[in-house]
């Protein structure tokens, strides 16, 4: 279990494969390596719907309003609402994702 920014805690949904796919992701060595194992594995609308989903991350964490970001990714406000529900009572990986990338910067 993983406490949430709002104190809760949520458990990863049990999905057959998906600590397989964790651990290989894990094992690439380089962001090159990420991207090409991505492309291989995902559609082209796939990869677009990721990073759509991480661009409105990251622009909900620097209080960017639903409808501006809708606009700006593009993206549904719906799926914005949804991003930003995953945020704040998800399992904790945005807010993991986000610190690792502030790091970096």
């Amino acid at each position: 279990m993983v406490r949430s920014a709002t104190g809760l805690e949520r458990a990863v949904e049990p999905l057959p494969g998906l600590d397989e796919l964790a651990a290989v992701l894990v094992s690439l060595r380089s962001p090159d390596e990420v991207t090409r194992f991505l492309r291989d594995l995902c559609t082209l609308p796939e990869l677009e719907a990721l990073t759509h989903r991480w661009q409105t991350v990251r622009l909900l964490e620097q209080g960017v309003p639903y409808l501006e970001i809708a606009e700006r990714v593009p993206t549904s406000t719906a799926t914005v609402t949804r991003v930003a529900q995953w945020l704040r009572h998800g399992t904790g990986g945005y807010r993991i994702a986000l610190e690792r990338a502030s790091r970096r910067r």
